[in-house]
């Protein structure tokens, strides 16, 4: 048997119970679910929770449908459409489901994660995403913006960025670096999140940390971090846009979304 010196008997001893601590702590600083929608009600999504986005000029919400037709809840999933228009009184040529939590839930710092399955189509533009409650240092893009998560047509990958005037118009896109791309399993269910704290935002696919956007600290701009005001959550299903060219032969194009969790720090 090997003897121990009791001075270092001692040290173990005292390392050890930094550790047990430290532990401890850790364990401490769990994530509390403070909000939640499991879609386990058929029908419109439920409207404590949710309200139709609007429509409006831009190319996410140009096509904005409030009718079951694009955004419903069924078998216990949210579906959210991108349809071609067809027997209604609506003059576009689309109808897309658009959903937000505007004035009903929003939050500053905490986790949020989504389970969801994305199509695969020409012209689809489904995202997961956030915007400031209140205009607190302006409009769009001196509110900011988070996107969690945003898929093009049939790409495997999908995107994750950071929008503010910092980056959109002093274009400072790399320093930090505002954006990353991450594989994802197309055609199943995936879980895309962020981590949000004072002084970064870290982004998740399928529980694997993809890129972190810091508070950087020689921001003599004053706008590079607008992140420190409640944001709410938007769910959409775009056509057109970004992605280019719709195919009306590969639609309707659906984003299924499972469950929608936030959670703050006990």
């Amino acid at each position: 048997m090997i003897s121990i010196p009791i001075k270092l008997k001692t040290i173990l001893l005292l390392i050890l119970a930094c550790f047990l601590f430290i532990s401890s702590n850790a364990q401490s600083q769990r994530w509390k679910l403070i909000w939640q929608d499991e879609f386990s009600k058929d029908g419109i999504p439920d409207s404590s929770k949710w309200s139709f986005a609007g429509r409006g000029k831009s190319p996410w919400d140009c096509y904005c449908y409030n009718d079951t037709a694009a955004s419903v809840v069924k078998d216990g999933r949210l579906l959210l459409k991108g349809i071609v228009s067809g027997g209604s009184s609506d003059t576009v040529h689309y109808q897309t489901g658009c959903i937000t939590t505007k004035n009903k839930f929003f939050f500053q710092y905490g986790k949020l994660v989504v389970r969801a399955k994305l199509p695969q189509a020409q012209g689809s533009w489904p995202a997961i995403w956030l915007l400031p409650e209140t205009n607190k240092h302006g409009g769009w893009p001196e509110g900011g913006e988070i996107d969690v998560m945003e898929h093009l047509n049939h790409d495997s990958i999908v995107y994750q960025t950071m929008h503010s005037y910092y980056i959109d118009k002093l274009h400072h896109e790399s320093h930090p670096e505002h954006f990353s791309t991450a594989f994802f399993h197309p055609g199943k269910f995936n879980t895309f999140g962020m981590e949000w704290y004072p002084d970064r935002i870290d982004f998740f696919v399928n529980g694997h940390k993809i890129f972190s956007y810091p508070k950087i600290k020689d921001d003599t701009t004053g706008t590079q971090w607008p992140f420190d005001q409640p944001f709410y959550i938007l769910l959409d299903q775009a056509l057109g846009g970004w992605p280019g060219k719709i195919n009306n032969a590969e639609l309707p194009a659906t984003m299924e979304v499972d469950w929608v969790r936030v959670y703050k720090r006990d």
